[in-house]
Protein backbone atom coordinates (compact mmCIF):
# COMPACT_ATOMS: atom_id res chain seq x y z
CA UNK A 1 0.00 0.00 0.00
CA UNK A 2 1.59 3.65 -0.64
CA UNK A 3 0.59 6.47 1.49
CA UNK A 4 0.71 9.20 -0.97
CA UNK A 5 0.57 12.92 -0.43
CA UNK A 6 -0.59 15.81 -2.68
CA UNK A 7 0.77 19.37 -2.33
CA UNK A 8 -1.25 21.46 -3.63
CA UNK A 9 0.06 25.14 -3.02
CA UNK A 10 0.13 28.49 -4.17
CA UNK A 11 3.58 29.56 -6.16
CA UNK A 12 5.51 32.67 -5.37
CA UNK A 13 6.70 33.87 -8.33
CA UNK A 14 10.37 33.44 -9.19
CA UNK A 15 11.12 33.14 -5.29
CA UNK A 16 12.88 29.85 -5.04
CA UNK A 17 13.34 30.50 -1.02
CA UNK A 18 10.39 31.19 -0.18
CA UNK A 19 8.59 28.37 -2.39
CA UNK A 20 11.13 25.84 -0.79
CA UNK A 21 10.27 26.80 3.00
CA UNK A 22 6.48 26.00 1.90
CA UNK A 23 7.99 22.62 0.78
CA UNK A 24 9.55 22.08 3.98
CA UNK A 25 7.23 22.65 5.88
CA UNK A 26 4.58 20.36 3.50
CA UNK A 27 6.80 17.65 3.46
CA UNK A 28 7.58 17.65 7.23
CA UNK A 29 3.93 17.29 7.43
CA UNK A 30 2.98 14.68 5.21
CA UNK A 31 6.04 12.53 6.72
CA UNK A 32 4.63 12.88 9.90
CA UNK A 33 1.16 11.60 8.88
CA UNK A 34 2.67 8.67 7.72
CA UNK A 35 3.38 9.34 3.75
CA UNK A 36 5.41 7.35 1.73
CA UNK A 37 5.41 9.80 -1.02
CA UNK A 38 4.37 13.67 -1.86
CA UNK A 39 3.78 15.05 -4.89
CA UNK A 40 4.35 18.98 -5.80
CA UNK A 41 3.57 20.61 -8.49
CA UNK A 42 4.98 21.48 -12.03
CA UNK A 43 8.23 24.45 -11.39
CA UNK A 44 7.15 24.56 -7.76
CA UNK A 45 10.33 26.31 -6.64
CA UNK A 46 10.12 28.88 -9.22
CA UNK A 47 6.18 29.16 -11.01
CA UNK A 48 6.20 30.43 -14.45
CA UNK A 49 9.20 32.83 -14.44
CA UNK A 50 10.68 31.96 -17.83
CA UNK A 51 11.77 35.42 -18.54
CA UNK A 52 14.48 34.40 -15.67
CA UNK A 53 14.69 30.63 -16.43
CA UNK A 54 18.40 30.64 -17.42
CA UNK A 55 19.14 32.74 -13.86
CA UNK A 56 16.58 30.49 -11.90
CA UNK A 57 17.20 27.17 -13.60
CA UNK A 58 19.87 24.60 -11.28
CA UNK A 59 22.68 22.37 -12.60
CA UNK A 60 20.86 18.29 -12.04
CA UNK A 61 22.41 17.41 -8.64
CA UNK A 62 23.46 20.70 -7.65
CA UNK A 63 21.19 23.99 -5.69
CA UNK A 64 17.64 23.59 -5.24
CA UNK A 65 18.02 19.69 -6.15
CA UNK A 66 20.45 19.29 -3.85
CA UNK A 67 17.91 21.04 -1.36
CA UNK A 68 15.60 18.62 -2.65
CA UNK A 69 17.63 15.29 -2.08
CA UNK A 70 18.39 16.04 1.40
CA UNK A 71 14.87 17.20 2.73
CA UNK A 72 13.48 13.54 1.11
CA UNK A 73 16.03 12.12 3.03
CA UNK A 74 15.61 13.78 6.68
CA UNK A 75 12.00 13.30 6.46
CA UNK A 76 12.33 9.91 5.05
CA UNK A 77 9.81 10.63 2.06
CA UNK A 78 10.15 10.05 -1.36
CA UNK A 79 9.37 13.48 -2.84
CA UNK A 80 8.39 14.31 -6.61
CA UNK A 81 8.12 17.65 -8.71
CA UNK A 82 9.04 19.52 -11.70
CA UNK A 83 11.80 22.37 -11.42
CA UNK A 84 14.08 24.52 -13.94
CA UNK A 85 17.45 22.81 -14.79
CA UNK A 86 20.15 23.69 -16.42
CA UNK A 87 21.25 22.73 -20.01
CA UNK A 88 24.06 24.51 -22.08
CA UNK A 89 21.20 25.86 -24.72
CA UNK A 90 18.49 26.62 -22.70
CA UNK A 91 16.69 25.27 -19.46
CA UNK A 92 14.27 22.67 -18.94
CA UNK A 93 11.22 21.35 -17.21
CA UNK A 94 12.43 19.28 -15.15
CA UNK A 95 10.86 16.59 -13.13
CA UNK A 96 12.43 14.47 -10.57
CA UNK A 97 11.55 11.48 -7.98
CA UNK A 98 13.65 11.04 -5.04
CA UNK A 99 13.21 8.11 -2.88
CA UNK A 100 13.04 8.67 0.75
CA UNK A 101 16.62 7.96 1.19
CA UNK A 102 17.57 11.19 -1.32
CA UNK A 103 18.70 8.84 -3.90
CA UNK A 104 17.42 10.08 -7.29
CA UNK A 105 15.19 7.74 -8.71
CA UNK A 106 14.40 8.83 -11.79
CA UNK A 107 14.35 12.42 -14.14
CA UNK A 108 12.36 13.42 -16.82
CA UNK A 109 12.39 16.88 -19.39
CA UNK A 110 8.62 18.10 -20.28
CA UNK A 111 8.71 16.54 -24.07
CA UNK A 112 5.86 18.26 -24.92
CA UNK A 113 6.64 22.32 -24.57
CA UNK A 114 3.06 25.07 -24.16
CA UNK A 115 3.24 27.54 -26.64
CA UNK A 116 -0.08 29.69 -24.75
CA UNK A 117 2.49 29.83 -21.76
CA UNK A 118 5.22 30.92 -23.75
CA UNK A 119 7.66 27.90 -22.89
CA UNK A 120 8.43 26.79 -26.51
CA UNK A 121 10.55 30.54 -26.18
CA UNK A 122 12.12 30.05 -23.11
CA UNK A 123 12.83 26.46 -22.43
CA UNK A 124 14.34 23.19 -24.49
CA UNK A 125 11.71 20.19 -24.65
CA UNK A 126 12.87 16.97 -23.18
CA UNK A 127 13.77 14.03 -25.68
CA UNK A 128 13.19 10.99 -23.46
CA UNK A 129 10.57 9.32 -21.70
CA UNK A 130 10.09 9.57 -18.05
CA UNK A 131 9.09 5.53 -16.98
CA UNK A 132 11.11 4.04 -13.90
CA UNK A 133 11.09 1.07 -11.22
CA UNK A 134 10.27 2.32 -7.51
CA UNK A 135 9.44 0.55 -4.40
CA UNK A 136 6.19 0.91 -4.73
CA UNK A 137 5.56 -0.40 -8.71
CA UNK A 138 6.82 0.50 -12.26
CA UNK A 139 5.88 4.33 -12.55
CA UNK A 140 5.99 7.25 -15.23
CA UNK A 141 6.69 10.52 -15.02
CA UNK A 142 4.75 13.29 -16.87
CA UNK A 143 4.21 17.24 -16.58
CA UNK A 144 1.04 19.68 -17.32
CA UNK A 145 0.25 19.63 -21.03
CA UNK A 146 1.67 16.20 -21.48
CA UNK A 147 -1.82 15.05 -20.21
CA UNK A 148 -3.09 16.20 -23.75
CA UNK A 149 -1.25 13.37 -25.87
CA UNK A 150 -2.68 9.78 -25.08
CA UNK A 151 -0.16 8.39 -27.39
CA UNK A 152 2.85 8.83 -24.20
CA UNK A 153 0.49 8.13 -21.55
CA UNK A 154 -0.40 4.54 -23.46
CA UNK A 155 3.26 3.86 -24.15
CA UNK A 156 3.99 4.37 -20.32
CA UNK A 157 1.14 1.52 -19.62
CA UNK A 158 2.26 -0.77 -22.12
CA UNK A 159 5.77 -1.20 -20.61
CA UNK A 160 4.16 -1.64 -17.63
CA UNK A 161 3.56 1.67 -15.83
CA UNK A 162 1.07 0.77 -12.79
CA UNK A 163 1.10 4.81 -11.60
CA UNK A 164 1.72 8.09 -13.68
CA UNK A 165 2.64 11.49 -11.73
CA UNK A 166 1.57 14.48 -13.64
CA UNK A 167 2.72 17.74 -11.38
CA UNK A 168 1.15 20.80 -13.11
CA UNK A 169 0.06 24.39 -13.44
CA UNK A 170 -3.41 23.85 -15.47
CA UNK A 171 -5.14 27.28 -15.72
CA UNK A 172 -8.51 27.80 -14.33
CA UNK A 173 -10.40 28.41 -17.27
CA UNK A 174 -9.53 24.92 -18.49
CA UNK A 175 -9.99 23.20 -15.36
CA UNK A 176 -12.64 21.16 -16.67
CA UNK A 177 -10.27 19.72 -18.99
CA UNK A 178 -7.76 18.96 -16.57
CA UNK A 179 -10.37 16.98 -14.93
CA UNK A 180 -11.65 15.17 -17.44
CA UNK A 181 -8.52 14.28 -19.00
CA UNK A 182 -6.56 12.70 -15.72
CA UNK A 183 -9.88 10.57 -15.27
CA UNK A 184 -9.64 9.29 -18.91
CA UNK A 185 -5.91 8.62 -18.75
CA UNK A 186 -6.55 6.76 -16.23
CA UNK A 187 -9.56 4.24 -17.81
CA UNK A 188 -7.64 3.80 -20.74
CA UNK A 189 -4.64 2.81 -19.80
CA UNK A 190 -5.54 0.69 -16.15
CA UNK A 191 -3.40 2.81 -14.18
CA UNK A 192 -3.75 5.24 -11.59
CA UNK A 193 -3.09 8.63 -12.30
CA UNK A 194 -1.83 11.05 -9.58
CA UNK A 195 -2.01 14.89 -10.90
CA UNK A 196 -0.71 17.99 -8.58
CA UNK A 197 -1.97 21.13 -10.20
CA UNK A 198 -1.19 24.50 -8.12
CA UNK A 199 -3.39 27.14 -7.04
CA UNK A 200 -3.34 30.77 -7.03
CA UNK A 201 -2.16 33.40 -10.16
CA UNK A 202 0.84 35.01 -11.25
CA UNK A 203 1.08 37.64 -13.20
CA UNK A 204 -1.04 36.33 -15.95
CA UNK A 205 -3.01 33.36 -15.04
CA UNK A 206 -5.05 32.04 -11.96
CA UNK A 207 -4.38 28.47 -11.72
CA UNK A 208 -7.15 25.83 -10.69
CA UNK A 209 -6.12 23.55 -8.36
CA UNK A 210 -8.07 20.39 -8.10
CA UNK A 211 -5.30 18.26 -7.53
CA UNK A 212 -6.60 14.37 -7.78
CA UNK A 213 -6.07 10.67 -7.77
CA UNK A 214 -7.66 8.18 -9.88
CA UNK A 215 -7.70 4.50 -9.59
CA UNK A 216 -7.83 2.11 -12.94
CA UNK A 217 -11.59 2.04 -13.13
CA UNK A 218 -11.42 6.04 -12.80
CA UNK A 219 -12.90 6.53 -9.34
CA UNK A 220 -11.63 9.50 -8.25
CA UNK A 221 -9.77 8.78 -4.73
CA UNK A 222 -8.99 12.16 -3.64
CA UNK A 223 -10.00 16.01 -5.19
CA UNK A 224 -8.98 19.16 -3.84
CA UNK A 225 -10.83 22.79 -4.63
CA UNK A 226 -8.68 25.87 -5.85
CA UNK A 227 -7.54 26.61 -2.60
CA UNK A 228 -4.05 25.52 -0.80
CA UNK A 229 -4.53 21.97 -0.02
CA UNK A 230 -2.36 18.82 0.97
CA UNK A 231 -4.42 16.16 0.09
CA UNK A 232 -3.98 11.99 1.02
CA UNK A 233 -4.78 9.10 -0.35
CA UNK A 234 -3.77 5.25 -0.35
CA UNK A 235 -3.26 3.24 -3.45
CA UNK A 236 -3.11 -0.47 -3.53
CA UNK A 237 -1.17 -1.39 -6.45
CA UNK A 238 -2.63 -4.96 -6.84
CA UNK A 239 -5.56 -3.08 -8.26
CA UNK A 240 -3.78 -2.09 -11.22
CA UNK A 241 -3.43 -6.45 -12.21
CA UNK A 242 -7.01 -6.83 -11.33
CA UNK A 243 -8.49 -4.58 -13.38
CA UNK A 244 -6.24 -5.27 -16.13
CA UNK A 245 -6.87 -8.88 -16.10
CA UNK A 246 -11.22 -8.31 -16.08
CA UNK A 247 -11.15 -5.37 -18.50
CA UNK A 248 -8.48 -6.85 -21.32
CA UNK A 249 -8.31 -3.58 -23.74
CA UNK A 250 -4.38 -3.36 -23.62
CA UNK A 251 -4.27 -6.89 -24.60
CA UNK A 252 -7.06 -6.35 -27.23
CA UNK A 253 -5.04 -3.21 -28.95
CA UNK A 254 -4.52 -3.78 -32.56
CA UNK A 255 -1.80 -1.61 -33.17
CA UNK A 256 -1.06 -3.50 -36.69
CA UNK A 257 -3.99 -1.12 -37.35
CA UNK A 258 -3.45 2.24 -36.17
Amino acid sequence: MLHLALAQLDIYLGEPAINLDTARTLVATAAARGANLIVLPELWSTGYDLGRAAALADVPGEGMYADLAALAREQGIAIIGSTLAHHPDRPTNHATCYDATGQLLASYDKIHLFGLMHEDAYLQAGTRQGLFDAPWGRSALAICYDLRFPELFRSYAVQGAAIIFVPAEWPTPRIEHWRTLVRARAIENQCFMVAVNRVGRDHTNQFGGHSLVVDPWGTVLVEGDDTAALLFAQLDLATVEEVRSQMTTLRDRRPDLY
